[in-house]
């Protein structure tokens, strides 16, 4: 499936994500989403207050900030950084499915995670393996 991002930030997936899981047919599984990008990330987070996620991107942006000495910037000042901040965070999420539904918690939510400023299209492998 191909993700359009608005730049730097979350954006929801969840309900695409569940559209492929109810499309296989599948009842009981388990589903495995991977991004095939080395500047953005998958996370699974907090749906309900969106200042969690506004702090977890202050909090990233501090641990690899634009403003340190980065040799690799062939894209720009943001290259870099997005590597490293996709470098401690993840590139899959595996959630179980149980009745045909993702079993995510009642404030779960599953976001595709921009590091880059600009916006990007990103591309992500969804995998529902179950019986």
């Amino acid at each position: 499936m191909e993700i359009r991002t608005a730049g730097r930030g979350f954006t929801n997936v969840t309900s695409q994500v569940q559209a492929v899981v109810s499309r296989s047919g599948i009842r009981t599984a388990l589903c495995t989403v991977f991004i095939q990008h080395t500047s953005a990330s998958l996370v699974i987070q907090e749906n309900a207050d969106p200042n969690v996620l506004r702090d977890l991107g202050e909090w990233l942006s501090e641990l690899a900030p634009e403003s340190r000495a980065w040799v690799h910037d062939d894209e720009g000042p943001d290259d870099m950084p997005a590597h490293a901040r996709c470098a401690v965070t993840k590139t899959s999420e595996t959630i179980p499915v149980n009745a045909g539904r993702l079993t995510l918690g009642t404030w779960q939510g599953l976001y595709v995670w921009e590091h880059r400023a600009r916006p990007h299209s990103r591309k992500l492998v969804v995998h529902v393996a179950g019986d």
